[in-house]
């Protein structure tokens, strides 16, 4: 399969004739070798070389970056505000400002770098609305809101239902409340964008180059098919694909996230009122997210909704491709914007999703591997706060003792979800329950009790939903 077709993103971000890195051929030394091209390895390698400029740091990708979940996702670019009561929880009350305040501040970080780098990423700060399209989901953000408000933190606007309904084009919108800090991106020329800012710093890339071992401890070695790299310091930044490693894979769960999107039509957005590039999720369990694109078009992503995951950690391309359920997204998308009548999707794909118990990322140290870092569980929000990431793993790499090294999601890996089979067949009944009660919001009514208790073991998404466990 061409790895240039998993997304309509990627398709479009790759410049027709563009040549990919070089595979590694050969034995090479490295201080610190960053395994995985996506958002988070080059974060990490560009923070690398802009802190200590001489460091010679090598990113390895199997395919080409921005391939995997960085070229796959919707283009969201949010703090982690959304999160405040998990990281409350996981971290304390003044951390946990902090974290989220940093996080806001990546997503202008990120719209300023690319300016800066001249990286032209669709970047459009036009806010978040985390919006309610049944009558469970309304006040689903109260306790969220109520939390920052304790620490005179206020990073959420409470619209009016008339005003939520016309700014998203949408009378399914009932209820909501808006981050006016998000943006958005293409992701995938983020990605592309990220690479050749890499590479001008003196980071060396190969692409191509899977990893097919890690050994060591003082010193490690990556191999690879045709070469191998000794290092100092190694990063994991594999995102779902980190799973292959056996405290990864009892620390998150891998599921699907699938999107359609449409042929443009600008002038029809323009007709309904969704005149900017605000992005819109729902507070259902299998959630809901879409946003308009620079050309007029709609992108339209359900979380979950597959249930198809990798049996032990082995994902292989089990998510490449266009999804299997095209038809069903598309039929939601019509569902949420009924004034659209019948629309054509134009292409749709699908990817993993790295989904951790909070819905935040864990960043440390492997076990057994002190010299070998992670950072892995962003649950679907990671464009922006992978930025985040990027200084905090730069940070452990370096061996610094700062508020990155010391923050509050530097913490071990937990032991949140069962080994197999009961994680495989239990994670279909629990994603079934999920579905149900889904519907059973949509339809106005209560799920039963043997419904409510299996939907109870979801982990957190996007954002919280009621009834999430924190």
């Amino acid at each position: 399969m061409d790895v240039r077709r998993n997304s309509h993103w990627l398709k479009e971000a790759i410049a027709p004739g563009e040549e990919d890195c070089p595979s590694l051929i050969g034995d090479i030394s490295a201080d610190v070798c960053i395994v995985g091209g996506g958002y988070t390895g080059l974060w990490s390698a560009i923070q690398l070389k802009q802190q200590e400029p001489s460091l010679d740091v090598v990113v390895i990708e199997k395919d080409v970056c921005g391939a995997g979940a960085s070229g796959r996702n919707g283009g969201f670019v949010l703090s982690w505000w959304a999160k405040f009561l998990s990281l409350e929880k996981i971290c304390g009350g003044e951390e946990a400002v902090r974290l989220a305040a940093a996080s806001a501040e990546s997503v202008d970080a990120i719209g300023e770098f690319c300016a800066e780098e001249g990286i032209d990423a669709h970047y459009k700060r036009d806010g978040w609305l985390w919006a309610a399209t049944n009558d469970s989901q309304v006040d689903a953000w109260n306790g969220t809101a109520e939390a920052a408000a304790r620490y005179q933190q206020y990073p959420f606007e409470r619209w009016e239902p008339g005003e939520v309904g016309a700014r998203s084009g949408s009378t399914r919108h009932q209820a909501g409340i808006f981050e006016p800090t998000a943006a958005s991106v293409q992701p995938a020329a983020l990605a592309r964008g990220l690479r050749q800012a890499a590479l001008a710093r003196g980071v060396k890339i190969f692409e191509n180059t899977p990893m097919a071992k890690l050994t060591g401890r003082a010193k490690s070695e990556v191999t690879t098919p045709k070469g191998r790299i000794k290092a100092a310091k190694v990063i994991l930044a594999l995102n779902a694909w980190g799973v292959r490693f056996a405290p990864i894979h009892r620390a998150i769960m891998v599921a699907s996230s699938d999107i359609v999107i449409t042929d443009a039509m600008p002038e029809r957005l323009e007709e309904m009122g969704w005149r900017d590039g605000m992005t819109i999720s729902d507070g259902r369990m299998l959630v809901h997210y879409y946003r308009t694109t620079r050309d007029g078009r709609i992108a339209f992503g359900k979380g979950g909704i597959n249930g198809r995951w990798p049996y032990g950690g082995k994902i292989g391309t089990k998510l490449d491709g266009p999804t299997q359920i095209a038809d069903s997204v598309l039929s939601w998308l019509q569902w949420t914007y009924p004034e659209l009548g019948q629309v054509r999707s134009a292409d749709s794909w699908m990817g993993p999703i790295d989904r951790s118990k909070t819905g935040l990322p864990y960043f440390g140290a492997l076990e057994g591997q002190p010299n070998t870092f992670y950072a892995v569980g962003y649950s679907g929000n990671g464009v922006g706060p992978c930025h985040v990431g990027g200084k905090i793993l730069a940070s452990l790499a370096l061996e610094k003792k700062d508020e990155w090294a010391n923050c509050g999601l530097v913490r071990p890996l937990g032991r949140d979800f069962p080994p197999e089979p009961i994680r495989y067949f239990g994670g279909k009944l629990v994603r079934r329950a999920i579905a149900a009660t889904d519907a059973a919001a949509d339809a106005n009514r209560a799920p039963g009790p043997l419904t409510r208790y299996l939907a109870g073991f979801a982990p957190a998404g996007l954002s919280p939903f009621k009834g999430q466990k924190t």
